[in-house]
């Protein structure tokens, strides 16, 4: 009789198992993508495709070698019409750039800017300007981790100036600067040499150590480290 107790409780215990593990694959199945942690980079020349772009690809590229829940896209905004923030914004490209950001799975941003007389570039401040409506009524992005990338035509040509220009912005968006590793403490510095970065060791090690450090940092806080 005591054996029959034991086997009928062992069953009944196997079934609670069976169910909610059938339930579990169900929320699973309803929920695509779970796990996943997306950053996004974004390249603000008004020069599609070219070292900027390629600077913040490399970048991308670290953060996504970091673990293979990181999922990686390169925004380039080269050639878009995207105009000031204003009461009233202008109907532009921007429509279908913003909706990426509202993405539940975006873990962290790299943001690529060239320095323009030892400043970030006008489309990087209209850009950045424009990502108002994440602020109202729920701060999107706040707790985020975020990395910059700047390309100059000197080594010294203004680019930590430049990401300071850029964190500045997105600190009021309750954002977490990352910096790299060192040699890139700050951000990611590289020297466009006749429109290539290909030679530029040193920058691209400081691309590579920030993208890297950013997919660290959103897998961190994301609590999936």
């Amino acid at each position: 009789m005591k054996d029959q107790i034991n086997r009928r409780n062992f069953l009944a215990s196997a079934s609670v198992a069976a169910l909610a593990a059938t339930s579990t694959s169900a929320r699973a199945a309803e929920a695509p993508g779970q796990g996943i942690v997306r950053i996004l980079g974004v390249s603000c020349s008004p020069r599609k495709g070219m070292t900027t772009a390629k600077a913040v690809q490399a970048a991308l590229d670290a953060a996504k070698s970091v673990d293979t829940r990181i999922q990686t896209e390169l925004i380039d905004l080269g050639g878009l019409n995207i105009a000031p923030w204003s009461p009233q914004p202008p109907d532009d490209d921007m429509k279908t750039v913003l909706p990426k950001f509202r993405d539940p799975a975006l873990g962290g941003l790299i943001i690529g800017t060239p320095c323009y007389f030892r400043s970030l570039s006008g489309l990087a401040k209209c850009f950045l300007e424009r990502l108002a409506p994440l602020r109202e009524p729920q701060m999107v992005l706040a707790g985020k981790p975020f990395g910059v990338v700047t390309v100059g035509a000197f080594r010294n040509g203004g680019q930590e100036m430049a990401i300071e220009q850029v964190q500045a912005i997105l600190l009021c968006f309750g954002m977490i600067p990352v910096g790299g590793h060192a040699p890139a403490f700050q951000g990611a510095t590289l020297l466009s040499t006749k429109d290539s970065i290909a030679d530029d060791e040193l920058g691209l090690k400081t691309a590579a150590q920030l993208g890297k450090h950013v997919g660290e940092v959103a897998l961190r806080l994301e609590g999936k480290s």
